[in-house]
């Protein structure tokens, strides 16, 4: 049986790519020795010395949820910003207060919304995924030891062994030397 591998899993919580990768990577644990460690990478941060927004974020708002993760994760770890994702993520709307009552975190981080002292954290965070894979790249970003790679970008979300070989192919690819870049077409139906 192969070693047990701790994956670092960099996510914008406002991403509906990276939640559907972070729901495959769950998946995957299921089905092979992998435990998920979050991380955060504001999509805010990383953009915010360039002149146009291509989140088309213009106001700011994609702080907002990102700045609520990075106080649950200083305040009550990593584990807890994993139960708050999931959480959330599964919400169509806004309500941060709601989702940490839901984690079991306490209502009240949802004021840290407007806290922008906890901007370079996230910048910090942000810098430590980027710097796994280059630039020119966004959420979600994994890391198994030294292979690191963007993505996978996924609009549907596999489940069991599926799940398991899409890890497998993507740790390959990924782990050999040289490797860049992989895309394939977008579907009709992506979110």
């Amino acid at each position: 049986m192969p070693n047990h591998v701790t994956v670092d899993f960099w996510l914008d919580p406002s991403c509906p790519y990276t939640w559907n990768a972070s729901r495959w990577l769950l998946e995957v644990t299921r089905v092979r020795p992998v435990t998920v460690r979050w991380q955060l990478l504001s999509l805010s941060a990383l953009n915010e010395h360039l002149e146009v927004d291509p989140e088309g974020d213009t106001e700011g708002y994609l702080w907002y949820p990102a700045r609520v993760c990075a106080a649950v994760e200083l305040e009550h770890g990593k584990e807890a910003l994993g139960a708050f994702y999931s959480a959330y993520g599964k919400r169509d709307d806004w309500d941060f207060a709601a989702a940490l009552t839901e984690a079991g975190l306490p209502a009240e981080l949802a004021e840290r919304a407007g806290d922008t002292t906890l901007d370079d954290f996230l910048r910090a965070s942000t810098a430590r995924g980027i710097d796994r894979v280059g630039p020119h790249v966004g959420t979600p970003i994994v890391a198994a030891g030294q292979v690191a790679f963007f993505g996978p970008v996924i609009s549907e979300i596999p489940s069991g062994e599926a799940a398991g070989r899409l890890w497998d192919g993507l740790l390959l690819v990924a782990g050999t030397p040289g490797f860049h870049e992989l895309k394939g077409s977008p579907a009709p139906e992506d979110p």
